[in-house]
């Protein structure tokens, strides 16, 4: 499983899912752009995507709610480190109130991985992050108490968060 993400203004990006209503896609809305969203199997229909493959999911990615978007760049020696710990993960986060679906994404082309989750709305978001289950998820793991070896660094640049809605849809009277 493949996501393609493309991002310009809303209007573009409405004409573009448009045009496709065979393929899984979800607009979203950032602070200053828009991003559609294209998950399959087979090739992307957008020109210039940015390209992942779907290391790990969880549930559907649906048509509604808040996107969370946890961009981490990782050096090329730490991807088999990186990817062991997220494969390995707990998975607490998909008992959390309020989750909707969860995709590891390994980049394609570059070194910024996305920890894509969806929630139904940006509160629960925030009520994740001031959880149990996240300051577990989020431990720091460095294991110099436990075998004496210092952990290496894996990151080439500090991660960064970017997050999108899915506009209501207006209802038709």
């Amino acid at each position: 499983m493949h996501i393609y993400l493309t991002s310009g203004t809303a209007e573009f990006m409405e004409q573009v899912k448009n045009k496709y209503p065979k393929e899984h896609m979800i607009l979203i809305h950032g602070d200053g752009n828009s991003v559609l969203i294209h998950e399959t199997e087979g090739k992307s229909v957008f020109a210039t995507p940015r390209k992942f493959e779907v290391l790990d999911s969880t549930n559907v990615l649906e048509d509604r709610g808040f996107f969370v978007f946890n961009n981490i760049p990782v050096t090329d020696e730490g991807r088999p480190v990186f990817e062991h710990r997220f494969l390995n993960r707990e998975g607490a986060i998909e008992n959390e109130p309020g989750f909707v679906a969860f995709r590891l994404l390994r980049p394609l082309n570059g070194d910024t991985y996305i920890v894509l989750t969806q929630w139904n709305g940006p509160h629960s978001f925030e009520a994740w992050k001031r959880s149990q289950a996240f300051k577990s998820a989020h431990s720091d793991r460095k294991e110099t108490a436990t075998t004496g070896v210092r952990q290496q660094n894996i990151f080439s640049a500090a991660s960064y968060v970017t997050t999108y809605t899915v506009a209501k849809k207006e209802e038709e009277e």
